[in-house]
């Protein structure tokens, strides 16, 4: 095990009107909400879209775990598909204040570098404000693709602060 620093980058988009969306006319891509996602489908997404980026907290999430997850009104889940092969998701969450955070977002590993995260992210900022969202909010951090933070400024995100913190990895 590795000790490593990590800067945390929060970010947040207060009105519809500072997106600036980057979207693909490939009618091979699909983005489409998934209700009654079966467990092991999330749990694959989630390992291998964040197997590059130490996405752990889930790992260990029980299947009652993930459907209690997924079942909570507040919560939708979003699949990206190319061609009928998964290529990536984003989770988002309406929060009591209005705002709606997209909780994770990413692309499987051969979905990268096509265009697509542009293309992604700027539907979930729709499918958020879609929601009534007052303000749609990320963050992101060190371990993330380095594409992932030039992304979200070119969308239209604000940095609104930055934290550390210290994380184990294994090599």
């Amino acid at each position: 095990m590795t000790t490593i620093d990590v800067i945390r980058t929060h970010l947040e988009m207060n009105a519809p009107s500072e997106l600036v969306p980057g979207k693909s006319d490939d009618p091979r891509i699909r983005i489409e909400r998934v209700e009654n996602c079966p467990a092991s489908f999330f749990r694959y997404l989630y390992a291998e879209v964040g197997r590059r980026y130490y996405w752990t907290d889930r790992l260990e999430w029980s299947d009652d775990d993930i459907r209690a997850y997924l079942a909570r009104p507040e919560i939708t889940f979003w699949l990206m598909s190319y061609a009928g092969a998964p290529a990536g998701y984003f989770e988002l969450e309406r929060h009591a204040d209005g705002s709606v955070q997209i909780v994770y977002f990413g692309l499987l590993q051969e979905f990268i570098s096509l265009g697509f995260g542009k293309h992604l992210l700027t539907v979930a900022v729709e499918q958020a404000q879609a929601l009534g969202a007052n303000r749609v909010w990320l963050h992101t951090c060190t371990l993330d693709d380095p594409a992932a933070l030039p992304n979200y400024l070119k969308r239209g995100f604000k940095i609104v602060g930055q934290d550390s913190y210290r994380v184990n990895v294994s090599p």
